[in-house]
């Protein structure tokens, strides 16, 4: 005859539902990671172009900057300086030649009045539109005030705004001209 006596403190319990399951979990996470891995793999494979295109496209960029960096200082020596200011103003040169001197000149022609004269001219190209500052000196209030409205009529000249305008004193009057004001006025000119 067989006893089975069981002499241990707790008694014995079935694992096997719970192995089973622990198992089964167990062989799902390893599938999955498996799968999980095989495809970041791929991924990975299939990035290397990009990540080599990547790496070439910052290499050119670093190259780039260094040529940057490299021509910023040259352009700060004194010599390239000097060669940069003289071509700015070999270029206001060639910018002020293209100014149709002829063009104005024929212009104020038709509208200066008798007792005016034009004492100075300054033309300034900006956007494809010159602003002329005008200095004039009249004979009289009469002239003047002539000569600004045939400018306002003009189709060459707009938004004449006037900026000074000056009476010489007694002493100035005898030792200059017959000129008894001087008026300085800022216009658009029509280049066309």
């Amino acid at each position: 005859m067989k006893l089975n006596l069981n002499l241990a403190t707790s008694p014995l319990e079935n694992r096997r539902r719970f192995l089973a399951g622990a198992g089964a979990v167990g062989l799902v996470a390893v599938i999955a990671l498996v799968f999980l891995g095989q495809h970041a793999r791929r991924d990975w494979q299939a990035n290397r172009q990009l990540r080599s295109d990547i790496s070439r496209i910052e290499k050119e960029i670093s190259g780039y900057e260094d040529q940057q960096a490299e021509l910023a200082r040259y352009f700060e020596m004194p010599a390239a300086k000097q060669v940069l200011d003289r071509s700015n103003f070999l270029n206001v040169l060639i910018h002020e030649r293209t100014f149709p001197w002829p063009k104005i000149f024929e212009d104020l022609e038709h509208t200066l009045p008798a007792g005016v004269r034009i004492v100075s001219i300054a033309p300034t190209l900006q956007g494809g539109r010159a602003q002329v500052r005008l200095t004039f000196a009249a004979m009289d209030d009469e002239s003047k005030v002539k000569f600004l409205r045939a400018l306002e009529s003009s189709r060459v000249f707009t938004e004449i705004r006037v900026s000074d305008e000056k009476y010489p004193d007694a002493t100035q009057e005898r030792t200059l001209s017959n000129d008894r004001v001087y008026v300085t006025l800022e216009a658009w000119y029509a280049t066309i």
